[in-house]
């Protein structure tokens, strides 16, 4: 009996060792169970033409900027209610300049029916030197959105004229500043706009990443050929917060408001009122270093990552805290935060409990599981079914250039949906149609209706390749709303305004930011998937201003306009 016994053992562990990897195949989106049933996935993509070529100037030597490239912004430029896209791009690295047109910044109109004009000289937008990210906010409350452009050693601060043009403001604007006296030449991953103090007029918030010069950058290799070097390699840099002061110029108030004095290497930003107190709080993602997360007090930032139980992932030990987005998830009202990194660190999500902390519920979703063979650059958190439960979007994505044991370094972007009140995620990657544009190196990612059907859209960037437009035709008919705000009283994007949505499915909850995924920036209307619900019965809006507004039996499948009106407090 024994040896039946050993042999029934020795039986179940291969089957357990088999489903194992049978199940972190399918969370890489590189296989399928023989016979599986082709059953349609309720999250589906298309994958249409793109426009755009991402060069990054990566040469042999692997500098490590060439690396961390590829912003990109869904916003309406023109105002005429087609989203349109604005892509940074890179230069050349020996002298981060534009000297070749590939290297241009592109921005194409939107026409409709999936296609997209080149308009980049016209709006004068072409740039100059090595982009990285890219931020778009209406800082002047003029009804016309602006682009503040961060790259290596020199940001740019682009104002949209009205009339389809854009002017380069950064000297006037004091944004411009590359060079601290302290820690030297600035490195800009990305930004976010956010009204900090509440007075209605947009501030900057703006990521720095490590200390950087091409003579003296470290060198690295694998296998007798140089990679890109880990961050433990360079220094990091504080990020920068600058108050907008009303006449076209900003002051630098990093080190009164708290931000200079934390030292990082930061990857991104995400904006939400973590506690209700009516005041925007700012957590920052770093590269192999702690998380920091900044509470607004309303003249000054406390950082409070390590009282929150944000600094670090479940297990205490630093990951690559990459791309992020700060949205209640759960539908319980409170913002809550996930962030992508590489493979075997799993991808973070972090629930909010009640203002006070965060409980790491990475595992108990089922996310650790999936995520652990994953390298990601971008995440985001959108309602792509409109079932009423938001989803999460992962642009995948080694940082390393070559193949290592164990290690993809070109990956297919998954998403992972909702199951709703089970609490808990299904990855899907081929399901979804996201295998259809081929692995690659994914950075970037910015959301919108591109087509105006309801259905959130995602762009995508990728290393030395076309983006990819990913289409969402996800089956069914779910209601869906779209919420676009003007601000009056607080800034005229509402960012920072939340929102809730009361249907006969029940309550869920958004707020308005542009500051998403990775290095990336989406300024579409705030999106609610309504499911089998025709008619909002209530929407109510919190203005940072203070003023609460309320909308009641509101026909879905549609984009309706909310103006802040100061009488509703």
């Amino acid at each position: 009996m024994s040896g039946v016994k050993k042999l029934a053992d020795a039986s179940a562990l291969r089957i357990r060792s088999f489903t194992a990897l049978a199940a972190t195949l399918l969370a890489l989106g590189l296989f399928r169970l023989p016979g599986a049933p082709a059953a349609e996935s309720p999250i589906r993509f298309a994958l249409a033409w793109s426009p755009f070529h991402l060069e990054n100037g990566e040469t042999e030597d692997r500098h490590l900027p060439a690396a961390m490239a590829g912003g990109v912004a869904v916003f309406d430029y023109n105002g005429d209610g087609k989203p349109d896209l604005f892509f940074t791009n890179g230069a050349n690295l020996s002298t981060l300049k534009k000297d070749d047109p590939k290297y241009s910044n592109r921005l194409f109109r939107n026409d409709g029916n999936d296609k997209f004009t080149d308009v980049t000289t016209a709006a004068g937008l072409a740039g100059t030197g090595y982009d990285m990210g890219v931020a778009v906010g209406d800082y002047d409350n003029d009804g016309h959105p602006d682009l503040f452009v961060a790259g290596l050693h020199r940001n740019t601060l682009f104002h949209n004229n009205g009339d389809g043009t854009f002017t380069d403001v950064t000297a006037r604007s004091g944004l411009g500043r590359s060079l601290d006296p302290q820690y030297g030449p600035l490195w800009s991953v990305g930004a976010a706009w956010v009204d900090v103090n509440n007075d209605g007029l947009l501030d900057l918030f703006v990521v720095n990443y490590v200390q950087w010069n091409y003579e003296h950058e470290p060198r690295c290799s694998y296998a007798g050929r140089s990679e890109y070097c880990n961050p433990s390699f360079f220094k990091g840099l504080p990020s920068q917060l600058f108050l907008n002061k009303g006449d076209g110029t900003f002051e630098d108030v990093s080190e009164v408001w708290g931000v200079r004095s934390h030292v990082g290497k930061g990857m991104g930003v995400a904006i939400a009122d973590f506690d209700h107190d009516n005041r925007p709080d700012l957590f920052v993602t770093n590269d192999t270093f702690y998380n920091f997360f900044f509470h607004n007090l309303g003249s000054k930032f406390e950082e409070i990552a390590f009282q929150t139980g944000s600094a670090l992932a479940e297990d205490g030990n630093f990951i690559s805290g990459m791309g992020l987005d700060f949205r209640d998830i759960d539908n319980d009202g409170y913002p809550d935060l996930f962030y992508v990194a590489l493979a075997n660190q799993t991808f973070p999500l972090l629930k909010n409990k009640a203002g006070k902390e965060f409980l790491d519920i990475t595992g108990s979703t089922g996310m650790r599981r999936q995520t652990m063979p994953m390298s990601a650059f971008g995440g985001a958190i959108y309602d792509l079914d409109n079932d009423g439960w938001k989803d999460i979007f992962v642009t995948r994505g080694e940082v390393l250039s070559r193949s290592m044991p164990r290690t993809s370094i070109e990956q297919p972007n998954s998403v992972f949906r909702n199951l709703g009140a089970s609490g808990s995620f299904q990855a899907l990657t081929s399901e979804a149609g996201l295998d259809a544009s081929g692995p690659a190196r994914h950075r970037g990612c910015a959301f919108g209706d591109l087509d105006g059907d309801g259905k959130i859209d995602v762009v995508v960037t990728a290393l030395n390749k076309d983006a990819e437009i990913w289409m969402n035709r996800s089956p069914g008919s779910a209601h869906w709303l779209d919420v676009r705000l003007v601000g009056t009283k607080s800034n005229r994007d509402g960012i920072g305004a939340a929102i809730e949505v009361v249907s006969a499915g029940g309550v869920q909850y958004n707020h308005m930011t542009t500051s998403v995924c990775y290095a990336s920036s989406s300024a579409g209307p705030v999106h609610f998937g309504l499911g089998a619900d025709s008619v909002a019965q209530s929407i109510e809006i919190r203005w940072p201003s203070g003023i609460v507004q309320k909308l009641e039996n509101v026909t879905a499948d549609r984009v309706i306009q909310a103006v802040e009106r100061a009488a509703e407090k």
